[in-house]
């Protein structure tokens, strides 16, 4: 299995690129996401690539970022949907936005993308929902997309949910906790603080 290609970046499309490695030429799809971060023709170029085989025929994927690959595999896993179709998910959304859709059960959201209706959105969030790791979720959520909170701060989001609050509100009331406060207090008295009455 082709994992990663590092060549000299021949043509380049929005939709396909050809990568030459050596003497061989390989045609990989590509999302939009990948394509703005391409280099110039002629330049070297790095893709990681999933390489997918079905019945009848196979094909090469290929993304700027490990990120990007793990997140078209994890949409791959998802009932009902295809190659075609996850390039158009990380196409009409980053991976921060795409997260924070499913985090955040956004199904609206994600049936504004190409190729995705409402079913297959909510199947995306029902199916994925769990599998997103805690620390990328609320990195997310927070619009950072790079940092991953603190701990604690996690932990508290987590035990809020739990108490029956959404995300997106469990963020906020952690979130008016002063830094301060945060450094020195534990878990059980975050929590506390948190659900005091504003």
């Amino acid at each position: 299995m082709i994992t990663r290609l590092d060549g000299m970046l021949e043509e380049k499309h929005p939709t396909h690129v050809v990568l030459m490695c050596g003497p061989v030429g390989y045609e990989v799809h590509i999302p939009l996401s990948t394509y703005e971060r391409l280099p110039m023709p002629g330049q070297a170029c790095r893709l990681w690539i999933h390489h997918h085989i079905w019945p009848d025929g196979q094909a090469l994927f290929g993304f700027a970022t490990e990120e990007e690959r793990h997140m078209f595999r994890l949409l791959l896993e998802v009932t009902g949907i295809g190659p075609k179709t996850a390039l158009s998910a990380l196409s009409g959304l980053s991976i921060r936005e795409l997260v924070a859709a499913i985090v955040q059960g956004d199904v609206r959201r994600l049936s504004s993308i190409s190729g995705i209706g409402k079913k297959t959105a909510e199947r995306i969030v029902v199916e994925l929902r769990d599998r997103i790791e805690r620390g990328e979720a609320m990195a997310a959520v927070a619009g950072t997309g790079a940092s991953v909170p603190n701990p604690k701060i996690l932990d508290v989001v987590q035990a809020l949910v739990s108490l029956g609050y959404k995300l997106a509100e469990a963020q906020k009331m952690v979130g008016d906790i002063p830094a301060a406060v945060v450094e020195s207090a534990t878990v059980e008295e975050l929590l506390r603080h948190a659900l005091r009455p504003r």
